[in-house]
Protein backbone atom coordinates (compact mmCIF):
# COMPACT_ATOMS: atom_id res chain seq x y z
CA UNK A 1 0.00 0.00 0.00
CA UNK A 2 1.33 3.33 -1.03
CA UNK A 3 1.72 5.30 2.07
CA UNK A 4 0.07 8.33 0.51
CA UNK A 5 -2.70 6.14 1.21
CA UNK A 6 -1.87 5.09 4.82
CA UNK A 7 -1.19 8.89 5.79
CA UNK A 8 -4.61 9.91 4.26
CA UNK A 9 -6.38 7.47 6.25
CA UNK A 10 -4.95 8.05 9.39
CA UNK A 11 -5.25 11.99 9.04
CA UNK A 12 -8.87 11.51 8.09
CA UNK A 13 -9.46 9.45 11.59
CA UNK A 14 -7.47 11.81 13.64
CA UNK A 15 -9.63 14.99 12.45
CA UNK A 16 -12.70 12.81 12.60
CA UNK A 17 -11.65 11.65 16.36
CA UNK A 18 -10.62 15.36 17.49
CA UNK A 19 -14.42 16.59 16.91
CA UNK A 20 -15.75 13.67 18.04
CA UNK A 21 -14.33 13.72 21.58
CA UNK A 22 -14.97 17.23 21.92
CA UNK A 23 -18.99 17.32 21.52
CA UNK A 24 -18.63 13.61 23.90
CA UNK A 25 -16.84 15.42 26.72
CA UNK A 26 -19.41 18.65 26.45
CA UNK A 27 -22.29 15.86 26.00
CA UNK A 28 -21.19 13.76 29.10
CA UNK A 29 -20.58 17.00 31.14
CA UNK A 30 -24.20 18.14 30.40
CA UNK A 31 -25.84 14.65 31.06
CA UNK A 32 -24.12 13.04 33.50
CA UNK A 33 -23.68 9.96 31.40
CA UNK A 34 -21.04 7.00 32.25
CA UNK A 35 -21.25 5.59 29.15
CA UNK A 36 -20.56 8.76 27.21
CA UNK A 37 -17.75 9.63 29.22
CA UNK A 38 -16.74 6.03 28.67
CA UNK A 39 -16.73 7.26 24.31
CA UNK A 40 -15.06 10.93 25.06
CA UNK A 41 -11.92 9.18 26.57
CA UNK A 42 -12.11 6.52 23.41
CA UNK A 43 -12.13 9.40 21.16
CA UNK A 44 -9.73 10.50 23.02
CA UNK A 45 -7.15 7.79 23.20
CA UNK A 46 -7.97 7.29 19.18
CA UNK A 47 -6.74 10.89 18.61
CA UNK A 48 -3.80 10.37 20.49
CA UNK A 49 -3.18 6.77 19.08
CA UNK A 50 -3.29 8.90 15.88
CA UNK A 51 -0.63 11.57 16.75
CA UNK A 52 1.80 8.23 17.90
CA UNK A 53 1.13 6.51 14.61
CA UNK A 54 2.03 9.65 12.38
CA UNK A 55 4.85 10.26 14.62
CA UNK A 56 6.11 6.50 14.21
CA UNK A 57 5.23 6.69 10.20
CA UNK A 58 7.89 9.81 10.26
CA UNK A 59 10.02 8.18 12.04
CA UNK A 60 10.45 5.18 10.38
CA UNK A 61 11.36 6.28 7.42
CA UNK A 62 14.59 7.98 8.25
CA UNK A 63 17.55 6.74 6.40
CA UNK A 64 19.88 4.24 8.20
CA UNK A 65 23.29 5.16 9.37
CA UNK A 66 26.14 3.57 11.58
CA UNK A 67 24.05 3.08 14.75
CA UNK A 68 21.02 1.70 13.04
CA UNK A 69 22.23 0.27 9.66
CA UNK A 70 19.15 -1.44 8.53
CA UNK A 71 17.26 1.82 9.36
CA UNK A 72 14.45 2.29 11.54
CA UNK A 73 11.98 0.90 10.25
CA UNK A 74 10.94 -0.92 13.23
CA UNK A 75 9.46 2.12 15.17
CA UNK A 76 6.27 1.82 12.84
CA UNK A 77 6.25 -0.86 14.92
CA UNK A 78 6.75 -0.05 18.32
CA UNK A 79 4.57 2.30 18.25
CA UNK A 80 1.86 0.68 16.79
CA UNK A 81 1.93 -1.76 20.08
CA UNK A 82 1.82 1.45 22.14
CA UNK A 83 -1.49 2.14 20.71
CA UNK A 84 -2.55 -1.01 21.25
CA UNK A 85 -1.85 -0.85 25.10
CA UNK A 86 -3.19 3.00 25.50
CA UNK A 87 -6.42 1.28 24.18
CA UNK A 88 -6.50 -1.83 26.53
CA UNK A 89 -4.77 0.74 29.61
CA UNK A 90 -6.52 4.04 28.76
CA UNK A 91 -10.02 3.13 26.85
CA UNK A 92 -10.77 0.11 28.10
CA UNK A 93 -9.78 0.46 31.81
CA UNK A 94 -11.34 3.82 31.83
CA UNK A 95 -14.05 2.58 30.65
CA UNK A 96 -14.80 -0.16 32.84
CA UNK A 97 -14.11 1.79 35.88
CA UNK A 98 -16.93 4.35 34.53
CA UNK A 99 -19.27 1.59 34.32
CA UNK A 100 -18.57 -0.13 37.55
CA UNK A 101 -18.88 2.77 39.13
CA UNK A 102 -22.42 3.75 37.70
CA UNK A 103 -23.74 0.54 38.28
CA UNK A 104 -22.71 0.59 42.24
CA UNK A 105 -23.67 4.50 41.95
CA UNK A 106 -26.59 4.72 39.88
CA UNK A 107 -26.70 8.30 38.60
CA UNK A 108 -30.06 9.56 36.59
CA UNK A 109 -29.24 10.67 33.06
CA UNK A 110 -29.88 14.18 32.17
CA UNK A 111 -30.57 15.88 28.39
CA UNK A 112 -31.14 12.45 26.88
CA UNK A 113 -31.66 14.35 24.17
CA UNK A 114 -28.67 16.13 23.36
CA UNK A 115 -26.71 12.26 23.70
CA UNK A 116 -28.63 11.14 21.18
CA UNK A 117 -27.55 14.71 18.73
CA UNK A 118 -23.88 13.80 19.86
CA UNK A 119 -23.64 10.34 19.66
CA UNK A 120 -25.52 10.66 15.92
CA UNK A 121 -23.04 13.44 14.81
CA UNK A 122 -20.11 11.15 16.49
CA UNK A 123 -21.69 7.95 14.13
CA UNK A 124 -21.73 10.44 10.56
CA UNK A 125 -17.56 11.31 11.52
CA UNK A 126 -16.97 7.40 12.37
CA UNK A 127 -18.32 6.16 9.30
CA UNK A 128 -16.50 8.64 7.10
CA UNK A 129 -13.54 7.64 8.90
CA UNK A 130 -14.42 4.53 8.75
CA UNK A 131 -14.63 4.37 4.86
CA UNK A 132 -11.49 6.10 4.18
CA UNK A 133 -9.46 3.28 6.12
CA UNK A 134 -11.42 0.34 4.47
CA UNK A 135 -10.85 1.41 1.16
CA UNK A 136 -7.01 1.79 1.86
CA UNK A 137 -6.88 -1.57 3.38
CA UNK A 138 -9.16 -2.96 0.60
CA UNK A 139 -6.50 -1.95 -1.48
CA UNK A 140 -3.68 -3.33 0.63
CA UNK A 141 -5.17 -6.83 1.01
CA UNK A 142 -5.75 -7.15 -2.69
CA UNK A 143 -7.31 -10.60 -3.54
CA UNK A 144 -7.26 -11.64 0.60
CA UNK A 145 -9.65 -12.44 2.74
CA UNK A 146 -10.36 -9.92 5.34
CA UNK A 147 -8.81 -11.76 8.09
CA UNK A 148 -6.13 -13.34 6.21
CA UNK A 149 -5.25 -9.66 5.14
CA UNK A 150 -5.36 -8.77 8.40
CA UNK A 151 -2.76 -11.58 9.79
CA UNK A 152 -0.79 -11.00 6.85
CA UNK A 153 0.05 -7.58 7.10
CA UNK A 154 3.20 -5.73 7.70
CA UNK A 155 1.47 -2.21 7.85
CA UNK A 156 -0.17 -1.53 11.08
CA UNK A 157 -1.98 1.54 10.55
CA UNK A 158 -3.53 0.06 7.60
CA UNK A 159 -5.71 -2.16 10.27
CA UNK A 160 -5.35 -0.15 13.03
CA UNK A 161 -7.12 2.56 11.67
CA UNK A 162 -10.03 0.20 10.62
CA UNK A 163 -10.22 -1.32 14.14
CA UNK A 164 -10.20 2.10 16.13
CA UNK A 165 -13.20 3.42 13.79
CA UNK A 166 -14.80 -0.23 14.17
CA UNK A 167 -14.88 -0.10 17.90
CA UNK A 168 -15.65 3.36 17.80
CA UNK A 169 -19.27 2.79 15.85
CA UNK A 170 -19.82 -0.21 17.76
CA UNK A 171 -19.61 1.84 20.68
CA UNK A 172 -21.72 4.17 19.94
CA UNK A 173 -24.16 1.59 19.23
CA UNK A 174 -23.42 0.58 22.66
CA UNK A 175 -24.10 3.70 24.42
CA UNK A 176 -27.08 4.81 22.26
CA UNK A 177 -29.00 1.23 23.29
CA UNK A 178 -27.90 1.87 27.09
CA UNK A 179 -29.11 5.17 27.17
CA UNK A 180 -32.71 4.23 25.58
CA UNK A 181 -32.95 1.27 28.04
CA UNK A 182 -32.23 3.59 31.01
CA UNK A 183 -34.39 5.79 29.75
CA UNK A 184 -37.22 3.32 28.73
CA UNK A 185 -36.98 1.04 31.96
CA UNK A 186 -36.05 4.22 34.46
CA UNK A 187 -32.88 1.93 35.19
CA UNK A 188 -30.28 4.23 34.90
CA UNK A 189 -27.74 1.21 35.82
CA UNK A 190 -28.56 0.34 32.00
CA UNK A 191 -26.12 3.17 31.45
CA UNK A 192 -23.28 1.32 33.02
CA UNK A 193 -23.36 -1.52 31.59
CA UNK A 194 -22.94 0.75 28.09
CA UNK A 195 -19.51 1.29 29.53
CA UNK A 196 -18.34 -2.21 30.55
CA UNK A 197 -19.98 -3.31 27.09
CA UNK A 198 -17.56 -0.63 25.75
CA UNK A 199 -14.56 -1.80 27.82
CA UNK A 200 -14.83 -4.92 26.74
CA UNK A 201 -15.44 -4.18 22.82
CA UNK A 202 -11.99 -1.80 23.27
CA UNK A 203 -10.09 -4.65 25.53
CA UNK A 204 -11.05 -7.15 22.40
CA UNK A 205 -9.78 -4.73 20.23
CA UNK A 206 -6.43 -3.64 21.43
CA UNK A 207 -5.61 -7.70 22.36
CA UNK A 208 -6.00 -8.21 18.44
CA UNK A 209 -3.78 -5.23 17.38
CA UNK A 210 -1.09 -5.81 20.40
CA UNK A 211 -0.68 -9.53 19.32
CA UNK A 212 -0.37 -8.36 15.13
CA UNK A 213 2.12 -5.53 16.69
CA UNK A 214 4.48 -7.64 18.85
CA UNK A 215 4.53 -10.53 15.96
CA UNK A 216 5.91 -7.72 14.02
CA UNK A 217 8.29 -6.05 16.71
CA UNK A 218 9.94 -9.10 18.02
CA UNK A 219 10.74 -10.60 14.09
CA UNK A 220 8.47 -11.80 11.34
CA UNK A 221 9.17 -12.93 8.15
CA UNK A 222 8.42 -11.90 5.07
CA UNK A 223 5.66 -12.95 2.79
CA UNK A 224 5.87 -16.73 2.00
CA UNK A 225 5.58 -15.26 -1.97
CA UNK A 226 8.50 -13.14 -1.41
CA UNK A 227 10.56 -15.74 -0.24
CA UNK A 228 10.06 -18.17 -3.22
CA UNK A 229 10.47 -15.97 -5.31
CA UNK A 230 13.93 -14.96 -4.60
CA UNK A 231 14.42 -18.79 -4.13
CA UNK A 232 14.01 -19.58 -7.68
CA UNK A 233 16.14 -16.20 -8.46
CA UNK A 234 18.93 -17.87 -6.64
CA UNK A 235 18.44 -21.52 -8.24
CA UNK A 236 18.73 -19.44 -11.94
CA UNK A 237 22.44 -17.41 -11.78
CA UNK A 238 25.13 -18.95 -13.67
CA UNK A 239 27.15 -20.87 -11.00
CA UNK A 240 24.54 -21.96 -8.36
CA UNK A 241 24.30 -25.54 -7.93
CA UNK A 242 21.45 -25.20 -5.41
CA UNK A 243 19.61 -23.10 -3.38
CA UNK A 244 19.36 -24.65 -0.25
CA UNK A 245 17.47 -22.42 1.88
CA UNK A 246 16.34 -18.51 3.01
CA UNK A 247 15.65 -16.85 6.26
CA UNK A 248 13.90 -13.23 5.84
CA UNK A 249 12.92 -10.83 8.36
CA UNK A 250 10.39 -8.23 7.99
CA UNK A 251 12.01 -4.42 9.47
CA UNK A 252 9.36 -2.46 8.00
CA UNK A 253 6.04 -2.34 5.76
CA UNK A 254 8.34 -1.54 2.83
CA UNK A 255 12.07 -3.36 4.09
CA UNK A 256 12.81 -6.89 4.00
CA UNK A 257 16.26 -8.65 5.22
CA UNK A 258 17.03 -11.78 3.81
CA UNK A 259 19.78 -14.53 4.37
CA UNK A 260 19.99 -17.00 1.63
CA UNK A 261 22.03 -20.90 1.88
CA UNK A 262 23.64 -21.73 -1.77
CA UNK A 263 25.38 -24.50 -3.02
CA UNK A 264 27.96 -23.60 -5.78
CA UNK A 265 29.87 -25.57 -7.96
CA UNK A 266 33.20 -26.85 -6.62
CA UNK A 267 34.71 -25.83 -9.64
CA UNK A 268 34.03 -22.09 -9.29
CA UNK A 269 36.92 -20.00 -7.68
CA UNK A 270 36.70 -17.36 -5.07
CA UNK A 271 35.80 -14.24 -7.85
CA UNK A 272 33.38 -16.58 -10.07
CA UNK A 273 31.08 -16.98 -6.33
CA UNK A 274 31.74 -13.22 -6.03
CA UNK A 275 30.49 -12.45 -9.52
CA UNK A 276 27.36 -14.74 -9.04
CA UNK A 277 26.48 -12.67 -5.33
CA UNK A 278 26.84 -9.53 -7.22
CA UNK A 279 24.65 -10.62 -10.01
CA UNK A 280 22.05 -12.15 -7.64
CA UNK A 281 21.68 -9.15 -5.83
CA UNK A 282 21.48 -6.82 -8.45
CA UNK A 283 18.54 -9.20 -9.69
CA UNK A 284 16.83 -9.32 -6.38
CA UNK A 285 16.90 -5.79 -6.01
CA UNK A 286 15.39 -4.86 -9.63
CA UNK A 287 12.62 -7.05 -8.81
CA UNK A 288 12.21 -6.22 -5.25
CA UNK A 289 13.32 -2.99 -4.03
CA UNK A 290 11.62 -4.21 -0.95
CA UNK A 291 14.79 -6.38 -0.19
CA UNK A 292 16.96 -3.92 1.53
CA UNK A 293 20.19 -6.42 2.61
CA UNK A 294 21.04 -9.83 1.23
CA UNK A 295 23.16 -12.15 2.99
CA UNK A 296 24.84 -15.29 1.06
CA UNK A 297 26.34 -18.01 2.84
CA UNK A 298 27.60 -20.53 0.90
CA UNK A 299 26.85 -24.29 2.10
CA UNK A 300 26.33 -27.68 0.44
CA UNK A 301 23.57 -29.43 0.03
CA UNK A 302 25.01 -31.67 3.40
CA UNK A 303 26.30 -28.89 5.64
CA UNK A 304 22.88 -27.11 5.02
CA UNK A 305 21.38 -30.15 6.24
CA UNK A 306 22.91 -30.51 8.75
CA UNK A 307 22.72 -26.99 10.03
CA UNK A 308 19.18 -27.54 9.88
CA UNK A 309 18.11 -30.00 11.76
CA UNK A 310 20.68 -28.79 14.49
CA UNK A 311 19.10 -25.71 14.87
CA UNK A 312 22.21 -24.02 14.95
CA UNK A 313 20.75 -20.95 13.02
CA UNK A 314 18.09 -20.33 16.15
CA UNK A 315 15.66 -19.75 13.11
CA UNK A 316 13.50 -21.94 10.67
CA UNK A 317 14.17 -21.52 6.82
CA UNK A 318 11.26 -19.66 4.81
CA UNK A 319 11.63 -22.20 2.03
CA UNK A 320 13.94 -24.73 0.38
CA UNK A 321 15.18 -24.74 -3.41
CA UNK A 322 15.02 -27.19 -6.03
CA UNK A 323 18.02 -26.71 -7.64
Amino acid sequence: MAKSGINVAVWAALAGNVLVAATKFVAAAVSGSAAMLSEAVHSLVDTVNELLLLYGIARSVRPADRVHPLGYGRELYFWSFVVALLIFALGAGVSLYEGVDRLLHPVPIEHPVVIFVVLAVSLAFESASWLVGMRAFRTAKSSLGWWEAFRRSKDPPTFIVVFEDSAAILGIAAAGAGTAAALLTGDSRWDGVASVVISVILAGVAGLLARESKELLIGERADQALSDAIMRTASAIPGVCRANSIVTMQLAPNSVVATLSLDFFDNLRAPDIEQAVVELEARVRSAHPEVKALFVKPQSVLVAAQRADEGSSGMTPDGVGDG
